[in-house]
């Protein structure tokens, strides 16, 4: 499941790379699209940190417990 999702984050990340591209080399004229699919990639790579951050910090709060 958390390949599923960080291969989401990736593909949200090319498609927004893909629409910057167009926007820049002047195959697209919709502003808007290529902000929301930026938008969307920033929104969920923070959210794949998150996690990831919240991961490391049950683990250290594991490993401090007495056995």
């Amino acid at each position: 499941m958390l390949t599923d999702k960080l291969n989401q984050v990736d593909q949200a990340q090319k498609a927004a790379d893909t629409q910057a591209e167009n926007i820049a080399t002047g195959k697209s004229k919709n502003l808007h699209e290529a902000i929301l699919a930026m938008e969307m990639a920033e929104t969920s790579l923070r959210m794949a940190v998150t996690v990831r951050n919240k991961v490391i910090d049950a683990y250290q709060e594991i490993m401090r417990m007495p056995v």
